[in-house]
């Protein structure tokens, strides 16, 4: 006999008072649920059920042998139900919330690949750079960058958010190109408004220099201090999802490429118990394949 079905006919009879009411349960008959009780205890060499004709009670082993079926069982059930959600196609809208720069120069290339692969699905995204509240506005997972505090969300590592210093050639060859980090300092340094950043950190193999900065011009959009950055305004650090494209067709250059600037760290962040819906675990397991991890 199946193990399991012997499991759910005891169970029923401890719940129920009886075996007749547990066959009754079950759709069989007491002489089906009999033979599963007399096979567990067979299988146990332990009695399970001490009964009379008037009524049955549980043996101590019986009690700890119901509370450990009757869990099996549930687990049993969670896992069959879960397997068949993730057979279902991912359907529906997806309300997502993404930092303005990394949204507009990274994820919306890359949500074509991702509407493509799951037709069904359909994409509300809301970019901003503050941090949204999940459950009160609504959305189903969002997109963090730098380090995140403690709380109930679970969060799933993407590929750190790289720094990218630039400038563009004319700049270049009116101020001249800075030999070494120190040199920053007496250049026009393109920051946020009101500027947060009093320094930049560059690091080698040598160690880490630490150079204070200033400019003229602070602007509190990294869209707009690329395009500053473009005409010539001073050098700009900002990601490289939004200065490379620039660097590779000239218009920029890439300033101390052998340093590495301080990257922050990137998650997908969403409620736990979201990640059961087949649209919200298809767009996390994508983002996790699109920006993994180096």
């Amino acid at each position: 006999m199946d193990l399991l079905d012997s499991m759910k006919v005891y169970v029923a009879a401890a719940e129920k008072g009886s075996l007749s009411a547990a066959a009754t349960a079950c759709g069989i008959s007491a002489t089906m649920a009999g033979n599963h009780l007399r096979t567990l205890e067979k299988r146990l060499g332990m009695r399970l059920l001490n009964r009379t004709t008037r009524r049955q009670h549980l043996t101590a082993f019986g009690e700890d042998y119901y509370l450990r079926c009757k869990e099996i069982l549930r687990l049993v059930a969670e896992t069959d139900a879960q397997a068949q959600q993730m057979q279902l196609a991912p359907a529906g809208q997806l309300r997502i919330s993404a930092p303005v720069t990394f949204g507009t120069e990274a994820l919306m290339p890359a949500l074509r690949d991702y509407l493509d692969r799951y037709p069904d699905v359909s994409v509300d995204v809301a970019l901003c750079d503050r941090v949204v509240d999940l459950v009160e506005e609504g959305f189903e997972a969002a997109i963090r960058i730098g380090p995140l505090p403690d709380s109930a969300l679970i969060a799933k590592p993407l590929a750190p958010y790289r720094m990218m210093l630039c400038a563009s050639p004319d700049y270049l060859a009116r101020r001249g190109t800075p030999a070494v980090p120190e040199d920053l300092s007496c250049h026009e340094c393109l920051s946020f408004a009101p500027s947060v950043l009093a320094h930049w950190r560059l690091s080698d193999q040598d160690g880490t220099s630490r150079v204070p900065i200033s400019g003229r011009l602070q602007v509190n959009h990294g869209q707009a201090l690329r395009v500053a950055a473009l005409h010539g305004l001073g050098i700009v650090l900002q990601p490289a999802i939004l200065l490379q494209a620039d660097v590779r067709a000239g218009r920029l250059v890439r300033l101390f490429p052998e340093h590495e600037l301080a990257s922050r760290p990137m998650s997908v962040v969403y409620l736990p118990d979201r990640y059961r819906s087949p649209k919200l675990r298809s767009f996390v397991d994508f983002l996790a394949e699109r920006f993994q991890e180096d």
